[in-house]
């Protein structure tokens, strides 16, 4: 089985040498290597895609709105996953992003899902029809599991979701409530112990 850290070196050489910078290269080889670890198909569909990469000209996108639609091919994954992730404080701002055709999504993916660590907010994602929750790159929650990722998507909705509580304040009471019986009251001899406990004067 190859390590994850072998993985990301040949991802970053592969794609350097498909003509993508050094620095877009190791970006893509970090999320190659999330892919990997998140047990999804991260190295089949950067393959796959590199060889299209040579009879296609997809489409990078450099500056993200709220509606974004191609000229002619898909959207470079990659490009646009970088995209994402340099613009990532405007698009906040943003309450719902759509694209028109991405060009082997899982891999843009991966970008969303480091996106969702640099903002600190879960990532609600949907691929045509098949809706994803991304978790600040802790985990991914996807129908996807059990089936391929396609090769294309026609659309796609993201959003930001606010950080919220998933639980009532009286939920929270009631369990605090119990939590206070662990609590104990400070006596003097307590007191005294804290003040230097443990000290010992030795000159």
């Amino acid at each position: 089985m190859r390590s994850l850290s072998e993985i990301e070196t040949a991802v970053k050489r592969a794609s350097r040498a498909v003509g993508f910078s050094w620095g877009n290269s190791e970006e893509v080889g970090k999320s190659i290597r999330l892919l990997e670890l998140f047990g999804l198909q991260g190295i089949k569909n950067l393959n796959q895609y590199y060889a299209d990469k040579q009879k296609k000209q997809f489409e990078d996108l450099n500056l993200i709105s709220e509606k974004n639609e191609p000229s002619s091919e898909a959207y470079c994954p990659i490009i646009l996953g970088i995209s994402f992730l340099d613009q990532i404080k405007s698009l906040e701002n943003f309450e719902i992003i759509r694209f028109e055709k991405i060009a082997y999504p899982v891999i843009f993916l991966s970008f969303l899902s480091r996106a969702s660590e640099i903002s600190g907010k879960k990532i609600y994602a949907k691929f045509d029809k098949n809706e994803i929750l991304l978790n600040l790159n802790l985990n991914i929650c996807s129908s996807f599991f059990n089936q391929e990722f396609p090769k294309l998507v026609d659309k796609v909705e993201i959003k930001f979701l606010n950080n919220q509580d998933n639980f009532t304040e009286i939920e929270w009471n009631s369990l605090y409530k119990l939590a206070e019986n662990t609590f104990v009251e400070e006596s003097e001899s307590l007191k005294q112990g804290a003040a230097g406990a443990g000290l010992t004067d030795n000159d």
